[in-house]
């Protein structure tokens, strides 16, 4: 008795510093996150958050403790029938919280008993492996500053019993396959360091304990220490992420990849010095007719990488027919030349682009102006820079 008064008050001590140190710490320490530490459980609404949370390393939410305490035995439930056992228990234990909510452990139990039957007294080790479950945490969500947490679990393992004879002093040992369930309650003293409150209960053979009976129920309750170890707390994700597949990465896709990031920052400054010509220049299209052989020019500008001819350019390009093609001598071939911002984009691209563009004037011309096709002599120019900004080059010429 001596000895468990002793094991308890270095266990009191601990806790007493464990709770002074922490207490400081907590005062020290200004969270980046307060609000995700102390109110990690619940959203902006109030509403209980239960996940998903990231997966940590193996090293990480381990807890490792020892306690101290009493155990009884029952020797048969109905009626009930208390076996007159009781003595020290003794606990050591590892476990991993693999989720926040779910956890296992291994350990070992050590049991002294004083049984006045026909053995004068009784060792036991219980070698176990627990299924621990936070029951709190599955119905509050997930809090890394909660002060208690209970988790049932269930334990199966091997009972090992010594029994000593009161008469010849000779001990017996005997093994035998055991198991039951118990209450594991956690209460935080700070970020490494728990006070543990284990009550488990057994279910094993009687024989091992000198009795006639099946079954035997030793219980014990545990007062502990638990430090913990690695990270202790789980993250929550901050928000549902695609599945990325890996992919082969080449030093020539890097390549490929920094020139079409060089092009489109040459394509945006272009853009930002055409935004701000345009916002003084005169947006219209200048035509020149000189009288006799008629001389002509006209302009139809397009956006980039387009060749579709806008609403404003339409009516241009109705004008010019109406006012210069109709005109001009019977012989009079007008060529229609198409072309592109050579800043932008690769030659193939641009001689296609610069002829679509040719080809579409052209065609809105004999469609819907009445141009016959053989006074047109369509001509893809492409790329070129003959006009500053680059926009004034996305056009196709008249002439």
């Amino acid at each position: 008795m001596k000895g468990i008064k002793t094991i308890l008050g270095v266990l009191a001590l601990a806790g007493l510093f464990t709770v002074n140190a922490s207490a400081q710490q907590i005062s020290k320490v200004s969270y980046p996150q307060a609000e995700t530490y102390e109110n990690g459980n619940v959203d902006e609404n109030g509403k209980v958050v239960r996940g998903p949370y990231l997966t940590n390393a193996f090293k990480d939410n381990w807890f490792l403790g020892v306690g101290v305490g009493y155990n009884a035995a029952i020797r048969d439930i109905t009626p009930l029938d208390l076996a007159g056992m009781g003595g020290l228990a003794v606990d050591a234990y590892l476990g991993k919280m693999i989720t926040p909510s779910f956890g296992v452990r291994a350990g070992w139990k050590g049991i002294s008993t004083a049984n006045g039957g026909a053995f004068g007294s009784m060792d036991q080790h219980y070698v176990h492996a627990d299924a621990m479950w936070d029951m709190i945490t599955t119905f509050k969500g997930y809090k890394e500053t909660r002060f208690w947490n209970i988790m049932p679990y269930a334990t199966t393992g091997v009972n090992i019993v010594g029994k000593t004879s009161a008469t010849s002093k000779k001990k017996a040992i005997d093994l035998e396959y055991a198991a039951g369930g118990g209450l594991f309650n956690t209460f935080r003293l700070g970020d490494r360091v728990d006070l543990t409150l284990d009550l488990m209960g057994l279910v094993a053979h009687e024989r091992q304990y000198g009795g006639p009976g099946r079954f035997y129920f030793p219980v014990s309750a545990t007062l502990g220490l638990a430090i913990n170890l690695g990270k202790s707390g789980f993250s929550r994700h901050s928000s549902a992420l695609p599945v990325i597949v890996p992919l082969s990465f080449t030093e020539a896709d890097y390549n490929n990849l920094k020139n079409k990031v060089n092009q489109l920052e040459a394509e945006n400054k272009s853009l930002r010095a055409e935004v701000e010509s345009l916002k003084n220049a005169h947006q219209d299209t200048v035509y020149i007719v000189k009288g006799g052989d008629i001389e002509s020019a006209s302009r139809t500008f397009f956006n980039i990488n387009s060749a579709e001819i806008n609403a404003r350019e339409k009516a241009h390009l109705d004008f010019f027919a109406k006012n210069v093609i109709a005109n001009a001598a019977d012989d009079k071939v007008f060529d229609v030349i198409g072309t592109a911002d050579s800043a932008t984009g690769s030659k193939a691209f641009n001689d296609k682009l610069a002829l679509d563009r040719a080809k579409a004037v052209a065609n809105y011309l004999t469609k819907n102006c009445g141009v016959d096709a053989s006074k047109l002599n369509v001509i893809g120019k492409g790329g070129v820079a003959d006009y500053k900004p680059a926009s004034l080059n996305r056009a196709v010429e008249i002439r």
